[in-house]
Formats: structure tokens, sequence, C-alpha cells
């Protein structure tokens, strides 16, 4: 769920500042008030989750010093300066140092709350993208959202240590949906290059002509910098490698070539090819194919991961039921069996659309997730196919799930558990050892 917006309202006269508050309070904004420039940056810092409303005149330190002060910390923090009558000159020059707007007294309270949506929308969106970028700088962050313990998820993660520390250029295949675009993050993350520039470019967003121009040059104004130059060091991630044109392709070879063994710049090439087919092998030159797949990576097909597919699910539905301020559903046995027997040929991006339906659906109270499958199939009857498992695994993937999803909703209470599913102590030890189920990852 995001993160409610904060308004802190600066200024020195009590009056103004306690009508301000008391209007964006009941516009449904959370409120603080600061006497003094130098008070409000005492709580005020770079990754203050809100906006700034500030009178400019003020004993001490000024508006316009507060929002220089303030913009040094935080270049992308909104400041409403309020003016009054006679200094809509020096508000203009706030502007050009960087208040998101200004209010010249007396205001229109419509129009503040009309100025305090935007710019809180505005400052989101920043936060939003600040911490994603951090994210995805981070090596464990990224690893963590390779959620699961299956075999091929085990080994995923071992490659992705393994040939993050090398230099050579790699190849990432797998079906659609399956996270190849993470896969490509988390490399560069937990590699040498991490504190290096990551550039993606998606080769099927582009005609031939652009695609060149913005991988090798000349320069436009929207792309300042070619791509190859642009990562420079670091990592260049081409998704949809096959779409390059066979000048494309050579063009990409000779770059390769010139910086050297190993490469100044790492390639990683995601290939999306499935069908008709065609393969990466074949759509490439033989020479460029093969210098990308010096390193390659498989990412695994959903259906291929057994009781992952209860973990993700469960994940997902408690993120969107906290997004959708509701409850998560509550899984029996019968749809978790569905749920690991379901074919997935949309792989995780599917399992997300319907994790967030399932939950939709359970604000409702209708529905189930049998319907929901079967609805993402052309023919309903082969919803439920998939190879032949045997019932012990999806007892015991069920019965995984239940005390996981319990022992999560009571963070970590034994007792509270223990009624819950009616289980001796002794039991319930057992089978939290059976599953590597750690108390301690419950408890907050």
């Amino acid at each position: 769920m995001a993160q409610a917006m904060k308004i802190a309202i600066v200024d020195d006269e009590q009056d103004m500042r306690q009508s301000i508050s008391q209007w964006l309070a009941l516009s449904g904004y959370d409120t603080e008030a600061f006497a003094s420039a130098e008070e409000a940056l005492k709580g005020i810092g770079s990754d203050y989750p809100g906006i700034v409303v500030t009178d400019i005149r003020m004993p001490g330190m000024d508006g316009m010093q507060f929002l220089k002060k303030l913009k040094s910390q935080d270049s992308s923090l909104p400041v409403i300066m309020i003016t009054g009558h006679g200094d809509v000159p020096m508000a203009v020059e706030a502007m050009r140092v960087g208040a998101y707007d200004f209010l010249e007294k007396p205001f229109n309270p419509d129009r503040m709350t009309e100025l305090a949506r935007k710019a809180t929308t505005m400052r989101r969106l920043a936060l939003d993208n600040r911490a994603l970028r951090r994210e995805l700088s981070d090596g464990s962050a990224l690893m963590s959202k390779l959620i699961g313990a299956s075999p091929v998820m085990e080994r995923l993660k071992e490659d992705l240590l393994d040939l993050g520390q090398a230099d050579g250029h790699v190849l990432i295949e797998g079906e659609t949906g399956t996270g190849k675009t993470l896969v490509a993050h988390a490399l560069h993350a937990v590699g040498a290059r991490a504190s290096k520039k990551f550039v993606l470019i998606s080769c099927q967003a582009y005609d031939e002509a652009a695609l060149a121009r913005r991988l090798f040059g000349p320069v436009d104004q929207d792309d300042p910098i070619p791509a190859m130059e642009e990562a420079r060091g670091g990592t260049l991630v081409l998704e949809d490698i096959e779409a390059l044109s066979r000048d494309s392709q050579a063009r990409l070879l000779t770059a390769m070539n010139d910086q050297g063994t190993p490469g100044e710049t790492r390639i990683v090439a995601i290939c999306n090819l499935q069908d008709e087919g065609k393969t990466c092998e074949s759509e490439l030159r033989s020479d460029l194919f093969y210098r990308l797949a010096a390193l390659r990576i498989t990412v695994p097909p959903l259906r291929q991961r057994g009781e992952d597919i209860l973990a993700l699910f469960t994940r997902l539905s408690e993120q969107f039921a906290e997004e959708y301020g509701c409850d998560a559903p509550q899984v029996s046995a019968q749809e978790a069996a569905q749920l690991l027997q379901a074919p997935w040929p949309g792989n995780v991006r599917q399992l997300i659309n319907v994790a967030e339906r399932a939950v939709l659906q359970n604000r409702r109270g209708t529905g189930s997730i049998a319907s929901l499958l079967m609805a993402d199939e052309e023919v309903p009857e082969q919803a439920m196919t998939t190879e032949g498992k045997p019932l012990k695994e999806y007892v015991e993937a069920f019965e995984r799930m239940l005390i996981d999803n319990t022992m999560r909703r009571h963070r970590g209470s034994i007792a509270n558990v223990m009624e819950e599913l009616s289980l001796p102590r002794r039991t319930l030890n057992e089978k939290m050892a059976k599953y590597s189920l750690q108390r301690s990852d419950y408890l907050e």
C-alpha cells in the first residue's frame, strides 16, 4: 500500500499555520506544522515522504533561504511558496530556484488543495522511482524477489551468483512471463559491475533505423548518448535480441570485438523466441550467437517450480490485499491442488494477474480460483492438465503453505498456530523442521 503523503506547513504566524493545517487535514492530508524554517529542517530529510508549504517572509531563515536548503538536500522535493502582497517578483525567483508553485495571500483554499494533490502525486512517484533504483542496485534485495525453494530456482540463484562474478557476455532464455528481465537486473546487481551503469534496451521497441541510432549513434536530442557508450564499464541488456537486423548484429559484434576480452561493457542478451521452430541460435549470426551464449541462463517456467507456485501466490495475494485494503483469500486444499496443476502458459506474469483477481473476488465475496484459471484458458477442460504428480506432493505442498500462512498471520505465535491448526507442539515442530520453516522469520 502506498505510503500516505505528509504536508509540512512552515509559517511564523500561528493563525496561518493552523488554518492551512485544518483545511488540508479536512481534505485528507497528514499535516505537521513548524513555526520556523530552522525547526522544520530538523524534521525534513532527503527522503521526506511528502511536500512542503512555506511562507516566504519569516524571521531568521526566510523562505528563499529555506527553499535553497531543501533543494540542496533533495532536489525533487516539491515546495509551495506562500507570498504576501508585493512578493510576486520574489515568488518568480523562487520558481527559478526550484519551487513547485506559489500562492498569493489571500489565496483560495481549493487552489491550495489542488496544488497539494498534484505535488504529492509527483512526490510519491519520485520516491517510488528512487526506491526502485535503490532496489535495483541491491543484489540481496533483488535475489529475495526470486521467490522459491524448488530445485530449479535454487539452481538459478546459484547460477546468478556464479555468473555475476564472471566477465563474459550472457544469454538469458526462457518462456514469456518467467522474469528474464528481473534475472538480468539481479545478474548485474550481484556482480563486480553493480556500481556501474545498467542500461536496458528493448530491441522490439524501435524500428530498425531508430534502434541502430540508439545503440551506436549518431545521437539525437531524445537519446544524447548511444547505448554502447552509455553502458561503458557496466552492463548493457538487450531485450528481444532476436529482433536485431543482420546489419545491427554485425555492428554489435564489431563493437564487442573492439572492446577486447574481457569486454569493457558486459552484454546481457534476452531471447524470447519460443515457437514456430525458431530459436535464438537460428535467428542470430552464428559468430554473434556464440559470443553471447558463452554463458547461458535458462529461467524455468512456472509449471516446473512445484510448491513455489503456492509461495508466490500467497505472497502476491497478501500484497494485493494490502493494496486494496481487504483480506487475502484463504486457499483450500482443492484450490491449492488446482494452482499446482495449472499449466501456467503465461508463467509468473499470469500468476500475478490471477492473484490480483482472486483478491478482488474475495473482497466481493464471489468467484473461485478455479474459475480464474479456466478463464485464462481457451479450452476450459484443459485448465487443470499437467504432468502427473504423486498425491503426497500435493498434500505436502498444501500443508507447508497452510503452516506458513498461519505462522505469518499470528506473527510467529506458536500457541496461536497450535490452536488454529489443532496440532500438538511436537507435531508442529516436526512439520516446521520438515518444511524448513523457522519461527524467527515470522517475528516482528
